[in-house]
């Protein structure tokens, strides 16, 4: 099989979802939108919790002891939030949903264009925040097949036209994302092998599956969690496992 193909298959899925989603959103009222985003938003806390709980990996406690991986994952959310912070992440995305809304949709008002921006920003955090960007990306560069990826591009297409249909055609421009971010992890796992231990990844998918939680407030309207200043974590979580390990 080509290395590679489950990314294109997935950017094909978003693409084809927000182009189905936005033809579909115009069909519905504003009320029927609100509840398709609720929906999606109760749908990604329980993507959520269900990696979240890599916390509790046997693996992970044996690599760096039974009390450290809470702490672990406190640490790289904090460590994480604070360098995304101090580089202005959440707000250098948004300023990208900005530029790509001015190429691809013109001039628009501002209401437009915070509608696209969000939908750009919650879909990108949305696509390539979950264990199955990593996992599935990984086993693709290093020859083991794109099946996780092919189930990851169904879910996503089906995602995008519940999103398109809120947010517009900012969730087709997240296909971008999805290139740059899977693209870039596939060729990790081609040039570098098998990169991450098990307890490196079940830290690393427990640290993911809380800023999934984090995307899911924000499309529940209970709080704008600036996700994306907390991606950072993703590269400290295993960092903090080989620290940890090295003393355990």
């Amino acid at each position: 099989m080509i290395t590679g193909i489950g990314t294109l298959t997935n950017v094909a899925t978003v693409l084809v979802g927000a182009g189905l989603g936005v033809l579909l959103g115009h069909r519905l009222p504003e009320r029927t939108r609100d509840v398709v985003t609720d929906a999606l938003g109760l749908v990604t806390l329980l993507i959520a919790g269900t990696s979240a709980w890599a916390v509790l990996d046997p693996v992970l406690a044996d690599a760096v002891g039974s009390s450290a991986p809470m702490l672990i994952v406190l640490g790289s959310l904090l460590v994480g939030g604070i360098t995304g912070s101090l580089l202005r992440l959440e707000s250098r995305v948004a300023s990208l949903g900005g530029w790509l809304q001015r190429r691809l949709a013109g001039d628009a008002g501002t209401a437009e264009r915070h509608r696209f921006v969000e939908g750009f920003v919650a879909s990108s955090l949305l696509f390539c925040t979950g264990p199955l960007t990593i996992l599935g990306s990984l086993s693709d560069g290093l020859g083991n097949g794109a099946d996780q990826l092919f189930l990851k591009a169904t879910l996503d297409g089906f995602a995008a036209i519940a999103f398109a249909a809120s947010f517009g055609w900012g969730v087709a421009a997240s296909a971008l994302t999805v290139l740059v971010v899977q693209g870039g992890l596939t060729v990790v796992g081609v040039v570098l092998g098998d990169v991450l231990p098990d307890a490196h990844l079940a830290a690393l998918t427990a640290t993911g599956g809380l800023l999934l939680v984090g995307v899911a407030l924000r499309l529940l309207r209970i709080r704008e969690v600036p996700v994306a200043d907390l991606l950072p974590a993703l590269v400290v979580a295993p960092l903090l496992v080989a620290l940890v390990g090295a003393f355990a």
